[in-house]
């Protein structure tokens, strides 16, 4: 990280890396064997004030700055990535009701989310709308003086097991995505029910559900003004969508690093692996596509930090360190050869838990039109 993190930024971080090294990681193969949701690992992290690291002081946060907080969500991947993918869906139910909410439901939520007595959710996806939020069937319609929340929202992190819920629904068929409003829906609430995890090929921690609601709601669970919810969203997914890119880092740098000790300490026919050029490329194509993802990521995290627009800097970061990631991960594996294809090393998992972030917050062809959009406007 090239921008300087001011003093309380390093002891956070210092406090973060030290957890993730003695507790979180010995942990992760065991998560993703068992398929376990890792509780005691949020429960660690909110004791050093990581579950609301994406919020300002005013609201419970640390006060963290963004290149921080990226560096923060790196550390937390690269040691378990279903603990990282759950921590970051809290973030993006958190960051819905600091962008999206008045100061009532701020301080409603907030406080306890940063403090890691609740979980959240961010329910926005849809069987139907996925890449396009903006075909969500999901409604809210107007009911006495609150609202009648009816529809299913598909692969949600954390859903089933999450306190709090951020649900997007059309308040108004006929304003496409300017019909769209925010709710959130609490645990308990009458009417809303949860699925069984669903079984995925990696990030098998970070258990995502499919969620059905029929609510009754108060007013006062809307999130801003009717017809909101859409640039809510968006803005959160930027958030995310850096976010993702640090989680790429995390796992894609750990990979990387085995992939380097593995080659200077095994020894095929005579001499080390590192010796033949061949693998000496591979680890240089590696470490040069992490430098630029990290670099790319770095450049969205300092925009977010300064208030500058930067939804093209966050799908630029979240496509090139989701694609490269993989390429890292997969090149860390064939080093290892068959090795790397066992359990008995965490590359195995690593290179699963790595297809989502291509897919995750919008996939990788969702950002390249995002990108051709701010180029060709």
């Amino acid at each position: 990280m090239t921008t300087p993190l001011a003093e309380t930024d390093t002891i956070a971080l210092d406090q973060i890396r030290r957890l993730c090294a003695e507790a979180i990681a010995p942990s992760a193969q065991a998560c993703d064997a068992e398929a376990r949701f890792p509780d005691a690992q949020l429960k660690a992290l909110a004791a050093l004030g990581a579950m609301g690291m994406n919020l300002p002081e005013a609201w419970g946060g640390p006060g963290l700055s963004a290149p921080a907080l990226a560096l923060a969500v790196e550390a937390v991947a690269g040691a378990c990535g279903g603990t990282a993918s759950a921590l970051t869906a809290h973030f993006l139910a958190s960051d819905a009701i600091l962008i999206g909410g008045d100061d009532p439901a701020r301080a409603r939520w907030l406080p306890a989310a940063a403090r890691g007595d609740i979980l959240g959710a961010f329910a926005l996806t849809e069987p139907r709308a996925g890449s396009n939020p903006a075909d969500m069937k999901c409604r809210a319609i107007r009911d006495g003086d609150g609202y009648r929340l009816s529809g299913v929202k598909h692969f949600i992190s954390n859903g089933g097991v999450a306190d709090f819920i951020v649900v997007f629904a059309v308040t108004d068929p006929d304003a496409g995505h300017r019909g769209i409003s925010a709710f959130v829906v609490e645990k308990g609430t009458p009417g809303f029910t949860a699925g069984p995890p669903e079984p995925t090929m990696g990030m098998k921690g970070g258990h995502v559900f499919e969620l059905s609601f029929d609510c009754r709601l108060p007013a006062t669970a809307r999130l801003g003004p009717e017809g909101s919810g859409f640039r809510t969203a968006m803005t959160v997914l930027d958030n995310g969508r850096i976010e993702v890119a640090a989680m790429c880092l995390g796992i894609a740098q750990a990979s990387l690093d085995e992939a380097v000790a593995w080659a200077r300490q095994r020894p095929i026919g005579g001499q080390m692996l590192s010796d033949y050029q061949g693998i000496q490329w591979m680890i240089a194509d590696m470490a040069t596509q992490l430098r630029a993802a990290r670099l790319l990521t770095e450049a969205a995290a300092r925009k977010r930090g300064t208030g500058e627009r930067y939804s093209l800097d966050a799908a630029m970061a979240k496509l090139h360190a989701s694609e490269a990631a993989g390429r890292v991960a997969d090149l860390a594996l064939q080093i290892h050869g068959g090795y790397g294809y066992t359990a008995a090393l965490p590359l195995e998992r690593r290179v699963r838990d790595l297809r989502i972030m291509r897919i995750y917050e919008g996939s990788s062809e969702v950002q390249r039109g995002i990108i051709a959009r701010h180029l060709l406007a």
